[in-house]
Order: structure tokens, then C-alpha cells, then sequence
């Protein structure tokens, strides 16, 4: 009945609306940037650095980036404020007893939990996973969930035991404001590095202009140092020779206490013992008779 070849068509198709925004997998977001580096997109391996904004890296792919910048990149742009291997920390992480990594899903029969973290919070045992802010110090690297240093608040690490402040505190993938106030600070202080350069350039620049002068103006001839060695000499002859001589009291004096010394030394051998004078062969005992002393024949060192 009908349906000669005109058909009436609906509102919805001739009208158009805007194209729909197609939205980012939240999931996907946090997988992206909490399991993988935010420079080669690898899996993140230890050991893990992060740099003054939070981001994460594989060290390994750091150092290939500062060993060769021309190189391209997927994205080039996330380290562009890493001017060497100072500039990133090497995050000490905990591990979760809980994680099995590939091995626990090795046939692909079981269901991956994308929630699942390989490390967690040593104080509160969260997981990193995304859903919890987490942060490192900057003074040791230890990694911390936001809500342990808030819930347990001190100013020693509570994994090392080494002090911090709160301004070494680097919150690990935050937001946009909290990436912003992160590049301030690092502006900041790197600020205040310049001028401390610039003095041990000044130091080195005074060190060297010293040496320099020191050539031109070379310190005292051999001639000189000779001249002030003669002229000691004389001025302590001069002394010994004004001294004053010693009277004749005093020489006097020496001589009787020197003959006095001898005649102890005298009077100490004679007074010795019989027995101590028949140890050497000057002594009387020790002289033979002719009976017994050796025929020449029969006459050897053994035999007296």
C-alpha cells in the first residue's frame, strides 16, 4: 500500500548535531601514566627516577636521552627541562607482596586487574595504582602515599629515617595546577644555583690571575736566600764571642767533681766480687799449670 518510491523523512535525519568529543578512558589514563615511562612508553622497570615535576622514567631511558638529544622521540617535550642526570631521583619504592606480575596471567585465561599496583605505600600499604595520590622525597627518594605524611605527620622519612621539609615533597603525576607549582619551585631554585656558580667561576678566574702574577713576580734569588744565610751566621758568631767567659770560680769548681766521678768509677771495680773477677780469663783461676795444658801433637781447638 504505498511505498511508490516517496518516503518522509525524520528530523533527527536532516538535522545534524556537533560531533561528540570522544572521551579519554580514565582507566587507560592512569594505566598510561603510572605503569609506563612518560618518555619511551615502556614499561617501567627498576630502577625508576622521577623528575622535579613528578613524572616517571626508566633510568635507562634518561640517560640515552641526555647521551643523545638530537635523536627523535614520540614525546620529546616531557623532558625538556632535564639538563642531566641531577636533575631526576631515583625513587626508592616498596614492593607489593601481593603483585605476580606476567607470571600470573601467563595462558591469558584469567582476568587482569588493571587496579593491581607491583608497589604500594610502606606506611599505609595503598597501592600505586593512580587512584591515590602518592609522593617522593627529594632528599632520599622514598615514595609515600599523600594520606601517610598527612595521618602520620614528622619531619624524618619513615622508610630511612633521613630528615626532610615540606618543600622537598614531589607529589608523582599530579594535576595541572600541582605540575605548575612544581615548575615554579624548580625555577627557583635553580635560580638560586646560578649565582653560587657564578662565584666558584670568579674563585677559579682570582686562583688563576694569582699564578699569573706569581710568574711575573717571581720570589727571591738563590743569591739573596745565600746572603740571609751568611749574614745568621755572623750575628750568631758575634754573640758566641761577646759572651761573657766563665771565672775562674766556676772552672774551679768542675774539675774537683770531675776527679771525684773517676775515683767512684775507680773504687766500683776494685770493689767487686771474686766470683764476678773469675769470669774473664785475666783472673788467676784461669791461668793452667803446665800439667795441664796440651802437648803440641794433642794440641786441637777441642782439647786443652
Amino acid at each position: 500500500m504505498g511505498c511508490d518510491g516517496g518516503t518522509i523523512p525524520k528530523r533527527h535525519e536532516l538535522v545534524k548535531g556537533p560531533k561528540k568529543v570522544e572521551k579519554v578512558d580514565k582507566n587507560a589514563a592512569l594505566v598510561a601514566r603510572w605503569y609506563y615511562c612518560a618518555l619511551t612508553q615502556e614499561k617501567l622497570n627498576r630502577p625508576v627516577v622521577s623528575c622535579d615535576l613528578g613524572r616517571l622514567y626508566n633510568k635507562d631511558a634518561v640517560i640515552e636521552y641526555l647521551l643523545d638529544k638530537s635523536a627523535e622521540r614520540p614525546n620529546m617535550e616531557v623532558a625538556v627541562h632535564i639538563r642531566g642526570i641531577k636533575d631526576v631521583k631515583e625513587l626508592n619504592l616498596t614492593d607489593n607482596p601481593a603483585w605476580q606480575g606476567d607470571r600470573g596471567n601467563t595462558k591469558g585465561d584469567r582476568y587482569e586487574d588493571l587496579h593491581r599496583a607491583c608497589y604500594i605505600c610502606p606506611v599505609v600499604g595503598l597501592e600505586m595504582n593512580g587512584r591515590h595520590k602518592f609522593c617522593y622525597l627529594r632528599t632520599c627518594g622514598c615514595v609515600f602515599s599523600e594520606r601517610a605524611l598527612r595521618e602520620v605527620k614528622t619531619e624524618i622519612c619513615h622508610k630511612c629515617g633521613d630528615p626532610f621539609q615540606n618543600s622537598d615533597i614531589v607529589i608523582l603525576n599530579g594535576s595541572k595546577e600541582e605540575v605548575e607549582e612544581l615548575r615554579k619551585g624548580m625555577e627557583e631554585r635553580r635560580a638560586k644555583e646560578k649565582p653560587g656558580k657564578k662565584s666558584k667561576k670568579s674563585k677559579a678566574a682570582e686562583t688563576v690571575s694569582k699564578s699569573e702574577a706569581s710568574k711575573d713576580n717571581p720570589g727571591p734569588s738563590k743569591t739573596t736566600k745565600n746572603e740571609l744565610k751568611t749574614a745568621t751566621v755572623n750575628k750568631a758568631e758575634d754573640s758566641i764571642a761577646s759572651a761573657p767567659e766563665p771565672s775562674t770560680s766556676t772552672a774551679v769548681s768542675i774539675k774537683p767533681v770531675a776527679a771525684a766521678g773517676s775515683k767512684r768509677l775507680f773504687s766500683g771495680r776494685d770493689e767487686k766480687s771474686e766470683a764476678y773477677k773469675s769470669l774473664f780469663t785475666s783472673h788467676s783461676s784461669a791461668k793452667r799449670t803446665k800439667d795441664q795444658t796440651s802437648n803440641w801433637v794433642t794440641h786441637t781447638p777441642y782439647h786443652f
